[in-house]
């Protein structure tokens, strides 16, 4: 028994060592050893305090100037769930940064400089639920900057200046709910920009510069029920814009809009809120016959025209239970009159010439405006359309036959597609140097002179899409410094353009489908050298140097699809570091040799290999690549076997559809992989007859497999077995299918014993 002090003594010091000892509190924060908080605010810190406890669970930084986050910056905190950064001057994000920062929740970035988000910034965040990356000045999302954010509910990017949104720029993003990207200056979206989204409920794309509804890109988007497009430079809405299964809310408040077609949300079948406020409509037809049953319909701030056209409308409203907001703009008799209150008997015509003596009493009637005209209208060339406002100009399928001039140099989007100006000349756009985005698809251009673009040193985004052109001179794009997306699809080039961007240093993204293209040479990159994304599907190459991409050591995108390509060009591919996205679907492949991707298994992320015809695949085709890998697609092929895919741990989506997969013992590893993977993989039998189209998961031929537990009411309990025995009937890595005479054989046979074999199959 102790004594009483005894007792005191060695209940002190088990609470001595049993208490947390508080680190020390960084000089200038504030820290709570109960709350376990740290907060150093506008205290000018240039680094994250190295002496932080690391316990603590909420850090806040906010008002400071970090400039750089370096990579491994919180290290010593891995316990935050909380993290604000706000005003801190920071700058870039280095790859890692966050590293170990597994339980984080919130990461707040507000209000600070970053331009660019790179592929690796927000590594290690696997606990992360809301990313706020507000007011910085974004312009650039690296493919996979958000891969590593699988449980993230919220993005935020709102107030940054990203204008274009290229394909899988959200990838990784499994969880996510709402994905703000209002205040921006948005204008265009790839088709596949918001792919792999499957969870996304709202999208928040208000207060960007749409001219049209990117209606290819929404159908991506299955679960989205609340789409905010409100102030975006839109005029019209052409018939089944709206594909959007499960659409209830839809918001285009504060647009431009003439029109709007009556069967424009037809395929929009839950919608129920349709928000179409100041904009420019007139007048408006009922829904077309099939389209969803809406509740409301918001048109206050619109023009209407309270005549006989309005008529069908207000009928369709009441019969479908319809609430319409807004009020009449005209004639004199029913102005400002509620919608909901006029009857369909109040809306008539009157003659032509009532109706023209009625518009101009209306316009005696509003308040006397002067003469002179308003501070803010803008210069705009003969046939044209400008926007102060917006600065925007458009000159879209006016006729034109020389570029117009006489634009305010204030405009930052000039849209000239659809006309007829054949050759660009030196010296085309004088004045213009704000311009960040030139549209000049669809034109008949066949030639653009040197010096074409001169003084255009804002210019960011250059559309030369489905034209002419075949050929173009090494200074066609002089004097574009900041060009960085390119697009020359849909024209007649039959050799790539080797050196005609050699004076665009800051070019990212070369937009070449469609062409004639019938191989790559070496250097054809010249001057591109930061180039990240090469697209050149639907051409007629056939043949890809080894040094092809040499020039180009951050090529991360290249898309390959559709051309005529024979084997896979591992050997270019080696000499392309960075690939992380690799599309071959559609080319005529039969065969992919051992380690045809192995010089790229450290970067490569995604691999599109569908829909080539692909016969066989070596058993070590794959060889290198591992938990990186997060996409394969291999559907539409011809493939009965298929190599071991166990090393790919980090897969998030894998498509093996439409392959005439030979359901026996050999392919037991793979049944046996889909069962162990938590991913849904599209398998399905060819062979034999009687298995066609099940899927591999649900058919029992495998139970009778060595390596698999026979049912006992079939045969007897197997005794045990010696290690020989064990090695000649354990499954084998590989899925390999061996044929005697057309009839798969059902026992697999493993490495040790396959040159014994090979006699005896020859002889078969």
């Amino acid at each position: 028994m102790y004594s009483l002090s005894t007792l005191l003594v060695i209940i002190l010091f088990a609470l001595k060592i049993h208490s947390v000892q508080p680190g020390k509190c960084p000089k200038f924060c504030i820290c709570d050893n109960i709350q376990l908080t740290v907060a150093c605010v506008n205290k000018n810190l240039t680094e994250v305090p190295p002496t932080i406890d690391e316990i603590t669970v909420k850090l806040d930084l906010r008002g400071n100037d970090m400039q750089e986050l370096p990579t491994g910056a919180f290290t010593h905190t891995p316990y935050l769930t909380h993290l604000t950064l706000q005003n801190s001057n920071i700058r870039r994000v280095r790859e890692g940064a966050f590293r170990r920062l597994g339980r984080l929740v919130l990461l707040n970035l507000a209000n600070n400089k970053i331009e660019i988000l790179y592929q690796e910034s927000f590594d290690g965040l696997s606990s992360l639920k809301q990313l706020i990356i507000d007011r910085n000045r974004v312009e650039e999302i690296q493919p996979g900057a958000f891969s590593q954010l699988g449980l993230l509910n919220l993005l935020s990017l709102t107030h940054n200046q990203l204008v274009y949104l290229p394909n899988m720029a959200f990838q990784g993003l499994q969880n996510i709910k709402w994905l703000r990207l209002s205040h921006n200056s948005l204008n265009y979206l790839a088709t596949e920009a918001f792919a792999g989204l499957f969870t996304l409920t709202r999208l928040s794309l208000d207060n960007n510069e749409l001219q049209f509804f990117p209606t290819e890109t929404m159908t991506r988007l299955p679960e989205v029920i609340r789409l905010e497009l409100s102030h975006n430079p839109m005029t019209y809405l052409g018939e089944e814009s709206v594909s959007m299964p499960k659409l209830t809310h839809l918001f285009l408040d504060h647009n431009s809009l003439q029109d709007f077609s009556n069967a424009a949300i037809l395929l929009s079948p839950h919608l129920a809120h349709l928000d179409l406020s100041h904009n420019q409509l007139r007048v408006l037809q009922p829904m077309a016959p099939g389209s969803p049953k809406l509740t409301r319909l918001n048109l206050a701030g619109n023009p209407i025209y309270c005549s006989c056209y309005m008529r069908p409308l207000r009928e369709w409203a009441i019969r479908e239970r319809v609430r319409l907001g807004g009020t009449c703009g005209g004639p004199a008799h029913l102005s400002d009159e509620n919608l909901e209150a006029v009857q369909p008997i109040d809306l008539r015509c009157q003659s032509q010439e009532a109706m023209l003596k009625a518009e101009l009493e209306e316009q005696r009637r509003l308040p006397t405006l002067p003469t002179t005209p308003p501070p803010d209208k803008v210069k705009c060339p003969a046939n044209c359309e400008c926007e102060a406002e917006n600065h925007h100009s458009s000159c879209e399928n006016k006729g034109h036959t020389k570029i117009p001039r006489g634009f305010s140099p204030d405009t930052r989007l000039l849209d000239l597609r659809g006309n007829h100006f054949h050759y660009i000349p030196a010296n085309s756009f004088p004045g213009v140097a704000k311009v960040v985005s030139l549209h000049l698809q669809r034109c008949k251009i066949h030639e653009v002179e040197d010096g074409a673009f001169n003084g255009m040193k804002s210019l960011v985004y250059l559309y030369l899409s489905e034209n002419d052109l075949s050929s173009l001179s090494p200074e066609a794009f002089k004097g574009l410094p900041h060009l960085t997306y390119l697009h020359l699809e849909k024209n007649r080039f039959t050799q790539f353009p080797k050196g005609a961007f050699k004076l665009l240093p800051g070019l990212l993204a070369l937009h070449m489908e469609d062409n004639d293209i019938t191989k790559l040479e070496a250097g054809l990159l010249t001057g591109a050298e930061k180039l990240r994304g090469l697209y050149l599907t639907s051409n007629a190459i056939t043949a890809v140097a080894p040094r092809a991409f040499v020039p180009a050591p951050d090529l991360d995108t290249l898309h390959l699809g559709s051309n005529k390509l024979k084997e896979v060009p591992s050997e270019a591919f080696s000499k392309a570091s960075s690939l992380a996205e690799i599309n071959l679907s559609r080319n005529p492949i039969r065969w992919i040799g051992a380690g045809g991707f192995q010089s790229i298994a450290a970067t490569l992320k995604h691999l599109y290999l569908n829909h080539m015809g692909l016969e066989k695949v070596s058993k070590d085709s794959l060889a290198g690549l591992g938990s990186g890998l997060r996409s394969l697609f291999l559907e539409g092929n011809q493939l009965e076997e298929l190599p071991d895919l166990s090393p790919l741990t980090g897969l998030e989506v894998i498509n093996l559809a439409e392959n005439p997969l030979l359901c026996d013992c050999p392919l037991l590893p793979l049944r046996k992989w889909i069962e162990q993977v938590n991913l849904k993989v599209r398998a399905t039998c060819g062979h034999p007859p009687e298995l066609r189209g099940q899927r591999v998961k649900d058919v029992h031929v495998f139970k009778s497999c060595p390596g698999e537990k026979p049912p006992s009411t079939q045969h007897p309990k197997p005794t045990k077995a010696t290690k020989t025995e064990s090695a000649l009937i354990s499954p084998p890595k590989v899925i390999k299918i061996v044929k005697a005479k057309g009839k798969p054989r059902k026992i697999a046979q493993p490495k040790t014993v396959q040159k014994r074999t090979t006699k005896k199959r020859k002889s078969v």
